[in-house]
């Protein structure tokens, strides 16, 4: 009895840790589109913030209650476009402590020259609110220091009778909390995200090759680029002999040799298998160090051998072996049957393990531009782009690319590709194009050595049934094409 429940109880923790892995995971990958995690950032960190102010103008006179309005509102600006216009230390803590200065001048000059008296607390003059927000124009345009804030700070001063200093100081060292706190997340954090975030620059790093078709050294060496961008990277050369052909072979060694083999074997088919199998996997073998001579001779990369029975669906026999090899990407040859993706295709790129598809056009080994076709921000985005950076040379270039039906969805792209690029340290060009992406890649293709797309396969199957996926719609483009599935 007490063992069922010890195994109940370990079955159950088994299950909670697969569930708690799983949410993480998913959690990770929401988190991949910038606009999610500036989303969380601005919900979580500016309501702490804001506490903090609050505990220190209860503990302390110096901070007022009125600089809430301005602060709350200026940091959730920072953190919602941490690399926006308004987004810098320098303005979000000159502008407010300018607007409020400006806003004490123009209600002591009111009161000496306009008005008989100073006003008491929540009493303002007209022309004390308009002196206060034109010296705050003037002075924060003058001295760059245009920030929204200002304004509020400039007409909050006007309420608060004869505590003037007091409340210029609190919005200075309330400003200056804030400014801190948002100068560290963003320089240790937001702008380190593809470190922590983004799973393509901490695993990818045991590639798997099935080695097929005429194009298999563009392939590996394709491969053997991204294995090399990563310091534990490593290429898996695989090859398949199918049941069949060891049988042929079985079948030929027993005539060839009939005479000398003798009656025990002849009783038992499994010495003779044997004997074919240990010849096709020499043969095999023999193939893989010839192309891996080649590969090492121009990417300095590791290189380790698998050759697998192939028993049944060739895509099948390719992700179990990516399974059994640890392997956390494959890196396959494009194939078409009969003008679509053969079986093969289709099947890693619907299998759960991180593929390419690559498909060559004339052989190149060499990719100095490249063009990421974007659909939208996310894990299969920065997956593309961080691809795109580990196959580039140094003085290569990278274009991150969408395409948009009307011209009012433009602003929104600009947003999405300013989000994408900014994680990546190497710069980025980005181009918005007024047409499908069969057009612009029909334009384009030929400027760039090699395009980078999505496979779909993030999008629900109704989707992928009534818009097909976009590499099947491009038929012939003028240079490489890498198709990226995330499992």
């Amino acid at each position: 009895m007490l063992d069922s429940i010890r195994y109940r109880y370990h079955s159950v923790r088994r299950r909670i840790r697969r569930i708690e892995r799983r949410e993480v995971r998913d959690l990770r990958r929401w988190l991949e589109d910038t606009e999610n995690l500036l989303h969380l950032s601005a919900l979580v960190i500016v309501p702490l913030l804001i506490g903090v102010v609050t505990w220190l103008s209860n503990v302390s006179p110096v901070v007022s209650f009125l600089v809430y309005p301005p602060l709350a509102s200026g940091t959730y600006t920072l953190f919602a476009d941490p690399e926006g216009r308004y987004s810098t230390s320098r303005k979000f803590v000159g502008g407010m402590t300018a607007g409020a200065v400006c806003g004490w001048i123009a209600l002591e000059v009111s009161a000496r020259f306009w008005y008989p008296a100073t006003p008491e607390q929540f009493q303002v003059q007209a022309g004390a609110a308009v002196l206060g927000i034109f010296l705050t124009g003037i002075m924060t345009w003058g001295l760059s220091l245009e920030e929204p804030t200002a304004f509020s700070t400039a007409l909050l001063v006007l309420l608060t009778g004869a505590e003037q200093v007091t409340y210029v100081v609190g919005i200075a060292v309330s400003s200056l909390l804030v400014a801190g706190v948002f100068l560290v997340w963003r320089r240790n954090f937001y702008r380190e995200r593809a470190r922590y975030l983004f799973r393509s620059t901490q695993n990818d790093d045991q590639i798997l090759v099935p080695v097929r078709g005429d194009a298999a050294e563009s392939v590996v060496l394709f491969a053997a680029r991204l294995a090399s961008a990563h310091d534990a990277g490593k290429v898996v050369l695989m090859k398949t002999v199918s049941s069949e052909t060891i049988e042929e072979t079985a079948a030929a060694i027993e005539d060839a040799d009939r005479e000398v083999i003798s009656e025990d074997r002849e009783e038992s088919s499994e010495p003779v298998t044997e004997v074919a199998e240990e010849r096709l996997t020499e043969e095999q073998l023999h193939d893989l160090e010839q192309l891996q001579d080649r590969i090492t001779s121009v990417v300095d990369v590791p290189c380790e051998f698998v050759v697998a029975v192939e028993d049944g669906s060739a895509g099948e026999t390719v992700l179990a072996t990516a399974d059994a090899e640890n392997c956390d990407l494959i890196v396959s040859p494009y194939e078409i049957e009969e003008g679509e993706p053969s079986p093969f295709v289709r099947t890693i790129l619907n299998g759960t393990t991180d593929a390419v598809v690559f498909r060559s056009s004339n052989g190149r080994t060499e990719w100095e531009r490249i063009m990421v076709m974007v659909r939208a921000s996310g894990e299969l985005a920065n997956a593309m782009l961080d691809f795109a950076h580990r196959v580039v040379p140094t003085d290569g270039r990278i274009s991150a690319c969408t395409c948009v039906s009307r011209q009012r969805d433009r602003r929104m792209a600009e947003i999405t590709l300013e989000n994408l690029i900014e994680s990546f340290p190497d710069p980025i060009e980005t181009r918005i194009a007024t047409s499908s992406i069969e057009e612009f890649l029909q334009r384009n293709a030929s400027l760039y050595d090699l395009t980078v797309i999505g496979a779909s396969t993030d999008r629900g199957a109704v989707s992928r049934f009534v818009s097909t996926p976009t590499f099947e719609r491009i038929q012939a483009v003028d240079c490489d094409l890498a198709i990226v599935h995330r499992g």
